[in-house]
């Protein structure tokens, strides 16, 4: 495909509807050239240039997991007549298939533009037609982009960008089963910006041209559709209105509702007779039982407020038998399980009308149409041997065998399970390496530890040896990776998570909002240590990654940001404030449900004692050089970006280096700055990266010279401090770099995708590169 005719796939203009074309020019309001899908796709192509080009491109990684743990799953597909062929897409971890019903798996979309899955579709006509719609449908404060629709019509083996890249994140995507050149997608849209690229979109030439076909605002997206499967000009579609910003969460709208069509997209009516409508009215699912496509499911979140209850009506799901005409309520109790944002699936058993299963923060199950509901999942068998008790939470897909009801596939925070009893047991098929680390260190045992902190599957520690392509080989080889709880299932977020440097067998790590703790791994014995608010005080404002680190000199000593930075020199039983607030306030208009105006990264100086270095979310960076005796604002030069993170030079005391993201303004340009003397100044030392957000800079132990970033779509290293950038991506999936750290004694790099668990690679030769 020519490129300029590619770019105009992108934008989703189809040359027989000027007026999409029109449409989305007048959203060039909200946009600038970081946010435009031309410049994303044009950024890609000089991704995968360096990649070809690279100096280091001989170098591979090698994959070391965690496995056992799984990953989000958002979406799973089988092909018509062959069930035991599954494909999974996984949020942030691209996409796997088994053809051998979940023995063993292979990646199959590694080397694309994105990485983000919403949702994989199968061609009833043709099952090696396979429509994948990019970008995570979660919409959680970690979702990430995807760049449009991709087809493949080899089952998988190579893939096309369809276009629609400016959609972003695509809830649903549906191909007619009589008809495998017509496909409906539902997009969500931007994630933290307004944009017109969202809705319900169409092609009936297997996506040489688009057409919209449903749109309400800006501000509202289409989550999901569905298709009469006795008419297939009969479709509904669930409408949500939502307005996302890093400090505010509004997840409901009066745009939100149910629309049907019965002349396959022309003409829509919005159906209320039954429904609530509102501004209270969020996130809805529907699902049409395959026995009686009369009867019509909707699962929906009602953020009514409850009289005299702090409390909202929650997740209501209704029911129509006339094929959406009218409805009424089915649930006769408030559903006991999460129904919100993340969660707002139902689905109907193929061989009974009034069975379905509502998915959650935990699963349902009903025979009466959801009348009574029980729970679903508490007993499990593993194919790893780890202390889990029960099914993982957070449920966001389901697949139901239509020849064997009895069948189920549901993806899960936690990974895939299966069920062969409608739900009564379980079998976590917990051996895809998808986890989602925030952040990775190192200890220095023989061979030394690798540490981390996962979405939902809590702080993780495993050997640097284990190889994931020796377990995927041999069936049955034991993980080697643990959770830091031992003994039970830690849920939850993990971050930055450290072993003490002196007694090994402490680890530090913390989960959501800061809450810090520190356990002996020997004796089991745990203590939640973080800073509290003194008396009469405000409380304090923690990042969902509230950041501490231990310090150099002195493992006693821990550093804790909230929004004023905590200092203790007890291992964290007692804390000193030693700054005021480092923060912008936040102003009231920005000022939510969220907290804001908080600290993201420290960075005490290794060769410096009392040199410590503060960034925000708001953009702010600040220093001290008396150990927060006394502070000074540094960031006047940069741009107004939340602070990803800050790195004290390991060799020269005046020289810091800071990289910014704009992630939450959908904003995916490059910000990487050095200073030499103390952030006083600072230059851009982007250099030739491509414009990919950045989430971590480091310098090579050894060699002052060496720099290393990971991205929002890989690795790259610098010999000459930014001047010149060298990919690194080589072996390595399409995956985000969160974190990564260089190996003192062993010259490794360790990097912590998020979404493709942990890689390495061995460093020496860029290391000694220049002296050859």
């Amino acid at each position: 495909m020519k490129k300029g005719i590619f770019f105009l796939f992108c934008l989703g203009i189809a040359v027989t509807n000027l007026n999409i074309s029109f449409s989305y020019a007048a959203d060039g309001d909200h946009q600038n050239e970081a946010t435009d899908p031309l410049s994303r796709m044009k950024s890609w192509e000089h991704h995968v240039k360096l990649k070809n080009e690279s100096i280091f491109r001989h170098l591979a990684w090698r994959a070391v997991g965690p496995t056992f743990t799984g990953g989000r799953i958002e979406t799973i597909a089988c092909p018509p007549g062959n069930t035991f062929t599954i494909y999974v897409g996984a949020g942030a971890g691209n996409i796997w298939k088994t053809l051998n019903n979940g023995t063993t798996w292979e990646p199959i979309f590694e080397n694309e533009s994105t990485f983000a899955i919403g949702s994989i579709a199968i061609a009833q006509t043709n099952p090696d037609i396979v429509w994948v719609g990019t970008g995570e449908l979660l919409m959680a404060r970690s979702s990430y982009a995807g760049i449009g629709v991709f087809k493949s019509t080899d089952a998988g083996k190579t893939w096309q960008n369809m276009g629609l890249c400016d959609t972003h994140h695509i809830g649903k995507v549906l191909i007619d089963p009589q008809d495998a050149n017509i496909v409906y997608v539902a997009a969500i849209g931007h994630n933290y910006t307004y944009n017109q690229q969202r809705g319900l979109f169409k092609t009936t030439d297997g996506g040489k041209t688009w057409q919209k076909i449903l749109y309400i605002s800006e501000k509202v997206a289409v989550i999901d559709v569905v298709m009469d499967l006795s008419d297939n000009n009969t479709l509904y579609a669930a409408a949500w209105e939502r307005d996302r910003k890093a400090w505010n969460n509004i997840a409901s709208g009066p745009g939100s509702g149910i629309y049907k069509t019965t002349d396959a997209g022309k003409t829509w009516n919005k159906l209320t007779d039954g429904l609530p409508d509102g501004p209270h009215i969020g996130r809805s699912g529907i699902a049409i039982a395959p026995s009686n496509p009369n009867v019509v499911y909707v699962l929906l979140e009602n953020q009514t407020p409850l009289p005299e209850s702090d409390k909202s009506i929650g997740g209501e799901i209704y029911r129509s038998d006339d094929k959406g005409a009218t409805w009424r309520k089915a649930n006769e109790k408030r559903l006991e399980t999460a129904i919100d944002y993340g969660f707002c699936i139902v689905r109907v058993s193929p061989d009974n009308e009034n069975e379905i299963y509502i998915l959650g923060t935990k699963l349902l199950h009903s025979t009466d149409s959801g009348a009574t509901c029980e729970f679903v999942g508490e007993t499990i068998v593993h194919l790893l041997a780890h202390d889990i008790k029960c099914m993982h939470l957070d449920k966001h897909a389901m697949w139901i065998d239509p020849a064997n009801p009895d069948r189920l596939l549901l993806g899960t925070d936690g990974g895939l399970y299966c069920s062969y009893d409608r739900g009564k047991t379980w079998l976590h098929i917990n051996n895809i390496p998808i986890s989602e680390f925030y952040a990775v260190a190192v200890d220095m045992k023989t061979p030394y530890n690798i540490y981390g902190g996962t979405q939902d599957n809590a702080a993780l520690y495993g050997t640097s040896d284990h190889n994931v392509g020796d377990w995927l080989t041999e069936y049955g080889m034991e993980d080697h990776w643990k959770n830091v709880y031992l003994d039970q299932w830690g849920g939850g977020d993990s971050f930055f998570t450290y072993a003490d440097p002196t007694q090994h067998h402490t680890i530090y790590f913390e989960q959501q909002f800061g809450d810090l703790q520190r356990k002996d791994m020997l004796t089991g014995s745990n203590n939640r240590i973080r800073p509290r608010a003194g008396q009469d005080q405000p409380r304090l404002r923690c990042n969902w990654m509230t950041p501490f680190v231990l310090s150099h000199y002195n493992s006693y000593v821990i550093y804790y940001g909230a929004n004023k930075l905590f200092k203790s020199s007890d291992r964290g039983q007692t804390w000193t404030c030693i700054s005021p607030d480092l923060t912008t306030g936040p102003p009231p208009e920005k000022q939510g449900n969220v907290p804001y105006g908080t600290i993201t990264m420290i960075s005490q100086s290794p060769v410096k004692p009392g040199l410590i270095y503060v960034g925000t979310d708001d953009g702010l960076v600040h220093v001290t050089h008396d150990e927060g005796e006394t502070w000074t604002k540094i960031n006047n030069s940069l741009p107004d970006k939340w602070v990803s993170r800050l790195e004290a030079s390991q060799h020269e005391s005046a020289t810091v280096y800071v990289s910014l993201t704009g992630y939450r303004d959908d904003d995916f340009e490059k910000y990487l700055y050095m200073s030499t003397d103390f952030g006083e100044t600072w230059t851009s030392i982007a250099g030739n990266l491509p414009s990919e957000s950045i989430n971590v800079i480091r310098e090579d132990p050894i060699n002052s010279n060496i720099l290393y970033v990971g991205t929002d779509l890989g690795v790259y290293a610098s010999l000459d401090k930014g001047k010149t950038w060298h990919s690194l991506c080589n072996n390595l999936p399409t995956t985000p770099v969160h974190d990564l750290v260089i190996h003192p004694r062993d010259s490794e790099i360790v990097i912590g995708t998020h979404g493709r668990s942990i890689f390495v690679m061995d460093v020496k030769e860029i290391q000694n590169f220049d002296n050859k």
